[in-house]
C-alpha cells in the first residue's frame, strides 16, 4: 500500500509524541534513581535541566546540517538517538563507576534525538500539502500534550501494578514508539518548504527582519506563559488542595496538559473559521485572566480550575506563532523553525525560573511568584497588537 502525505502526518503526530516521552519520562524516576543510585535529588533534578540545554543547543547548530543531510535522514536519526538514549538510560548507570555519568551520558544521547525531533517536525507538517496549514500545526501540538498525558498515566498505572523498581522494562516499551516511527519515516514522502530552485532565508536575513524578531518575542513569551504554570502545576495542586504528590501530579499537569491538547485539537478542526492573529490575541487575554484568577481567587478548586484555563489558554500559542511566522516569513526555511523553537524553549526555562526566584524571594509564596510571571502573557498579547496595527499600516508606494 502507498504511502500518502496523510501517512506522513500521523508519522509526524507520533513524532511529538516521542517528543513527550524525551522529556517527561526521567521527572517520574527522581525519588527511584535517589534510592537506588544514591544521587543527591539536587543533581538528579538537574538532569531536566540538563536536557533541555542539550536540545537548546541542537536547536541553534542543526539547521546548516539539515538542510545538507535532508529532512528524511534527519528524522530517522532523531527517533535512533531517541532509542540509543533509552536503551543508554537502562544500561549505562550500571555499567558507569558513576551512576550520574551513566545518566547524563543517556540524556545527552537522548535530548539530541529531542532537539532535532523539534527542529523537525513543525517544518516537515508545513511542507504538506494542506487545505489549512494552521489547523494541521495546532493539531500537531496537540499531540505532545496526549504524549505528555499518555506517559504520566501509564507509567504511574505500570508502576502501581508492575512496580517502580521494574521501571527498566518501562524504559524499554517506551523505547519501542521512536523505533516503529523511524521504520514509518524511512517510507512516507516528505515535501519540501520551499519551491523548486527557491534557497531559504539566510540567518543574516532573518536577523535583520524586524519580523522574525517580532515572531521570536512572541515564542519566548508563548513558552514562558506555559511553562510558568505547567511546571508548577503539581506543587500548586499539592498546596492548595493538600493532597498526596501522585494525586498532585495527576491533578495538576495532567489536567493542565488535557486543557492545552484539547484547545489545540479544538483549533486544529475549526481554525479554517477563524482569523489566526485574533485567535492568538485572545489567548493571550485569557492567559492573562487564568493568571489573575490562580493569583487572587481564595478557593483552592478554583485556583486548580485556573490552572485549567491556562492550559487552554497557551495551546494555540506556540504552534499559532510557528504558523503564523511561516506566513508572513515565506522562505523561511529550517533556520526560521530551529531559532523559533530556540526562542519558545529560551521561555520555557525563564517562565518557572522566575516563579521559582520570586518564589523563594516573597517567603515561599508561590502566588506571588505566579503574579510577577503575569508578565509574560501580557507582553504576548501586547505584541499581538503590535503586530496587528504593523499589519493594518498602509504600504507607502515609492514613485
Amino acid at each position: 500500500m502507498k504511502s500518502t502525505y496523510k501517512s506522513t502526518m500521523y508519522a509526524c503526530f507520533v513524532g511529538y509524541i516521542v517528543q513527550a516521552i524525551v522529556n517527561n519520562f526521567i521527572p517520574l524516576l527522581f525519588l527511584t534513581f535517589q534510592s537506588a543510585y544514591g544521587i543527591p535529588i539536587t543533581k538528579i533534578t538537574f538532569l531536566v535541566t540538563f536536557n533541555f540545554g542539550v536540545q537548546l543547543i541542537v536547536d541553534f547548530i542543526s539547521p546548516p546540517i539539515i538542510d545538507k543531510a535532508g529532512y528524511r535522514i534527519s528524522i530517522i536519526i532523531a527517533h535512533v538517538m531517541t532509542v540509543l538514549g533509552f536503551l543508554a538510560l537502562v544500561i549505562l548507570p550500571d555499567l558507569c563507576s558513576d551512576p550520574f555519568t551513566g545518566l547524563m551520558t543517556a540524556v545527552i544521547i537522548y535530548a539530541i534525538g529531542g532537539g532535532l525531533l523539534e527542529v523537525l517536525v513543525s517544518p516537515i507538517v508545513e511542507a504538506c500539502p494542506s487545505d489549512n496549514k494552521e489547523a494541521a500545526m495546532s493539531l500537531l501540538h496537540s499531540f505532545y500534550c496526549w504524549g505528555h498525558v499518555a506517559v504520566v498515566l501509564l507509567s504511574t498505572i505500570f508502576f502501581s501494578l508492575v512496580g517502580i523498581h521494574h521501571w527498566k522494562i518501562l524504559a524499554l516499551l517506551w523505547a519501542v514508539i521512536p523505533f516503529a516511527n523511524a521504520v514509518f519515516f524511512a517510507k512516507v514522502p516528505i515535501g519540501s518548504l520551499l519551491e523548486d530552485g527557491e534557497t531559504g532565508l539566510m540567518v543574516k536575513e532573518l536577523a535583520v527582519s524586524k519580523t522574525f524578531w517580532l515572531m521570536v518575542v512572541l515564542m519566548v513569551c508563548a513558552g514562558a506563559s506555559e511553562q510558568a504554570v505547567s511546571q508548577w502545576a503539581s506543587a500548586f495542586a499539592e498546596m492548595g488542595l493538600g493532597v498526596s504528590k501522585t494525586i498532585g501530579d495527576l491533578a495538576g499537569p495532567m489536567f493542565f496538559a488535557i486543557m492545552m491538547g484539547t484547545s489545540r485539537a479544538i483549533y486544529g478542526n475549526f481554525g479554517n473559521k477563524v482569523s489566526l492573529q485574533k485567535v492568538l490575541l485572545g489567548s493571550g487575554i485569557l492567559c492573562v485572566a487564568s493568571y489573575l484568577i490562580i493569583v487572587f481567587t481564595t478557593l483552592p478548586a478554583m485556583g486548580l480550575i485556573g490552572c485549567g484555563i491556562c492550559g487552554f489558554s497557551v495551546g494555540v500559542l506556540w504552534p499559532g506563532t510557528f504558523s503564523m511566522s511561516s506566513a508572513k516569513l515565506r522562505g523561511g526555511g529550517t533556520a526560521m523553525f530551529a531559532y523559533l523553537a530556540l526562542a519558545g524553549d529560551l521561555g520555557c526555562s525563564i517562565g518557572p525560573t522566575t516563579v521559582g526566584n520570586v518564589y523563594g524571594l516573597s517567603g515561599r509564596s508561590l502566588k506571588t511568584g505566579i503574579l510577577v510571571a503575569i508578565i509574560y502573557p501580557v507582553l504576548f498579547a501586547l505584541f499581538c497588537v503590535i503586530l496587528y496595527k504593523k499589519d493594518r499600516k498602509p504600504k507607502v508606494s515609492k514613485k
